[in-house]
């Protein structure tokens, strides 16, 4: 992040989710990641007038949500009338797609909550709350850890509070040979979120078992990621890939019950397991977007080349 009185600049990676979506929206643990591949970046400079490019592989995504954005963020801090802060040529570049569940909405509210701060008109320690509240635009209703990825730029451990929210570093003692893929379909965040909270009002008892089994599972991956180096012995990796590998299924199972794993992304994830995953499940919302799949081993060269590793090196 650079930025004077006349220019600006800020890179903002994506995100994606190893378990936790929905259910974090009810007090539930999530684990997410940055995606260092995907990012967002966002650069000013100083002129009188207002103006915005958008430039790089998904940057025309990003046109109509740009100025809405900005304008919402105006609002939130009551100086929608305040031509200091209306000026100057923006140019976001990005190659993050809108609507895949990797955080382009966060990336893009923290870009602009950044430039915000750089421009004295809010604060850092206001930061987390002003982007999840401008992310509300896309999702309804945002838990905000997509948000504190973003901001924080490292694996976060994290749980929303009624108050305040809890996002502790999280730092996996072994990598596993894990991806992420795309189903083809775009997935509609704030379409899921009301599908999950019309399960939970039709009955509540469900939704609320399928909220702690989430939770579980969340519980259950950080376990098996964590201890002693995987490498050091052949028995402690493979009982703890097998940790891994049931706890992500049960996370898959969620999305199944939630009726948010069916057609393009269901035939996707198919598609995963039968090219030698051991275990798959939605990452993000649902309804399309991406997948994660865990491998045993590395899948071969034409297979891989459809996927993005994550955590490994």
């Amino acid at each position: 992040m650079s930025h004077s009185s006349k220019s600006f600049q800020i890179r903002v990676h994506g995100k994606w989710i190893v378990a936790g979506e929905h259910a974090v929206l009810r007090g539930h643990p999530a684990l997410a990641f940055p995606v260092y591949g995907k990012y967002l970046e966002l650069t000013w400079n100083e002129a009188e007038e207002f103006s915005a490019k958008f430039t790089g592989e998904r940057g025309a995504e990003f046109q109509l949500l740009f100025t809405g954005v900005f304008d919402r963020a105006l609002e939130i801090l009551k100086r929608s009338g305040d031509r200091t802060l209306r000026r100057g040529r923006f140019e976001v570049e990005s190659t993050l797609p809108v609507g895949a569940g990797l955080g382009a909405s966060a990336a893009l509210s923290v870009a602009v909550g950044r430039w915000f701060v750089a421009q004295n008109a809010l604060s850092e320690s206001g930061l987390f709350e002003f982007c999840r509240e401008l992310e509300n635009l896309f999702h309804g209703e945002s838990s905000g850890v997509d948000v504190a990825v973003a901001i924080e730029n490292r694996g976060l451990h994290f749980v929303r509070g009624a108050n305040e929210s809890v996002m502790r570093g999280f730092d996996p003692a072994w990598q596993p040979i894990w991806y992420i893929s795309s189903s083809g379909a775009r997935g509609i965040t704030s379409e899921c979120v009301a599908k999950v909270k019309r399960l939970f009002a039709e009955d509540r008892v469900r939704g609320e078992a399928i909220d702690r089994k989430m939770g579980a599972a969340v519980l259950e991956i950080e376990s098996a990621l964590c201890g002693e180096n995987g490498s050091s012995e052949g028995v402690s990796t493979e009982m703890r890939l097998e940790a891994l590998r049931s706890s992500i299924e049960k996370a898959s199972e969620c999305f199944e019950e939630w009726d948010l794993a069916e057609g393009e992304l269901g035939r996707h994830l198919q598609w995963l397991r039968e090219s030698g995953a051991i275990a798959v499940k939605p990452t993000g919302s649902g309804g399309g977007g991406y997948a994660l799949s865990l491998w045993r081993e590395r899948p071969s060269k034409e297979i891989e080349d459809r996927l993005i590793a994550v955590f490994r090196s």
